[in-house]
């Protein structure tokens, strides 16, 4: 089966071209700048052909097109028909409590999407807007969305509910959803793959540090908590999101003047390590690159990074009664050998060993960067999240369950 993944956002489209017979990424790439006068085309293929444009598009209509045109164009391309692709997987951010699994794309499904518009304002309009897409350049090609918020549908209520009245929950949805669920699902069952134990028979701690970073607690393939909530604003300490705050500081910023749009902004675009850094950039190399010039900002933005994962690692290693395994993906996860040692030696008191060799070598690639007397495996695994969308667009269609009940229009 060829699937197309695509990740549409606000003013961009990032799609992977799959065969699904071997999993291989048959092309890549991206739409930028979607709606303005400079749009930009970025195309690359399985061989290393590489191809870039500044199409004439508005919309992500126009976008999509622009990727078609590659797909099939004869000396880039990789089909010759549009009939070759054979289904479409979309990433969703937000499918509330009504979605806990990759679905087919229906009139209910659609509706699902929208009513979530106010829980992800600046993603889930966009990735409907890339399904419409879909249904108009593909009619008839099923369309599957994977969402964000799926993965982490098993927690309980004592983990999704916030303890502010009942009837907020009721009424207006408010609740922990988590995120980056793709992702969490990716590396646990990749986990159970490298320890050679299926992954609903293992506790995990996973741990997605990025720009965005969350980490979820799995108890034999369950989520039992994560540490992203309503909005993918709490938990983690990001690259320009605060996490976790007193909500008192809201009451006084706006107390102080702030609007509502001006905090939110300065909340998810201006805090994390690019407020408290203060070197003009949320990127970790060049934080701890200043750390290690001496620049003493730098280094307590390090710092509170590294406490902020390893007091949410040490609360879901007591919640799950022991870890099999510590499991790091994402780009500063993957890729910065020195943040990741910071938080695993800090885990010696329940009795985690880095193995510093491992842990030298394992820059981007899979590899166990404990010693073998650590108490609990630590991977490094990259994640992978196109893939996983594009293996559950296969078991969707080639196993397809119940529709969701039509709960919201009765």
């Amino acid at each position: 089966m060829k699937v197309l993944v695509l990740n549409a956002g606000s003013s961009s489209m990032k799609f992977q071209f799959f065969t699904m017979g071997k999993e291989k990424v048959l092309a890549k790439g991206v739409v930028e700048r979607v709606g303005t006068a400079t749009p930009g085309l970025v195309y690359r293929r399985h061989d290393g052909v590489k191809f870039e444009s500044q199409p004439a598009i508005t919309d992500h209509v126009g976008a999509l097109k622009s990727i078609c045109d590659c797909l099939l164009d004869p000396e880039i391309g990789v089909i010759s028909s549009l009939s070759e692709v054979q289904a479409v997987g979309h990433r969703v951010v937000h499918g509330g409590e009504q979605v806990s699994k990759p679905t087919l794309v229906t009139t209910l499904l659609k509706k699902i999407i929208r009513d979530c518009f106010p829980l992800a304002p600046l993603h889930n309009p966009a990735n409907y807007a890339g399904i419409e897409a879909c249904e108009s350049l593909f009619p008839g090609t099923p369309n599957v969305a994977v969402f964000d918020t799926a993965f982490h549908q098993s927690m309980p209520p004592e983990s999704y509910l916030y303890a502010i009245p009942y009837e907020l929950y009721t009424k207006y949805a408010i609740r922990r959803y988590g995120f980056h669920g793709t992702s969490h699902n990716f590396v646990a069952k990749a986990a159970g793959n490298m320890l050679g134990t299926p992954y609903d028979r293992l506790n995990l701690i996973t741990c997605h540090l990025g720009n965005g970073c969350s980490i979820a607690a799995i108890d034999h393939g369950v989520v039992v908590d994560t540490s992203m909530g309503m909005t993918p604003l709490e938990g983690l300490m990001m690259g320009t999101r605060a996490g976790d705050i007193d909500p008192a500081v809201i009451l006084r910023l706006i107390e102080l003047g702030k609007t509502p749009g001006e905090i939110d902004k300065m909340l998810n675009k201006e805090s994390g390590l690019l407020g408290v850094a203060g070197i003009g950039s949320f990127d970790m190399r060049d934080i701890i690159a200043a750390e290690l010039k001496g620049d003493q900002q730098a280094l307590r933005a390090r710092r509170m990074f590294t406490s902020r994962v390893v007091k949410y690692i040490g609360a879901y290693y007591a919640l799950l009664g022991g870890a099999d395994a510590i499991v790091f993906c994402g780009g500063i996860g993957e890729w910065s050998l020195y943040a990741r040692a910071k938080i695993v030696r800090k885990l010696s008191c329940l009795g985690v060993e880095l193995d510093e060799a491992a842990n030298e070598r394992a820059a981007g690639i899979r590899d166990v960067i404990s010693t073998a007397n650590s108490s609990c495996k630590v991977l490094v695994i990259p994640t992978d999240e196109e893939l996983m969308i594009a293996r559950s667009v296969v078991t969707t269609l080639t196993h397809p369950e119940p529709e969701i009940e039509n709960d919201t229009e009765s």
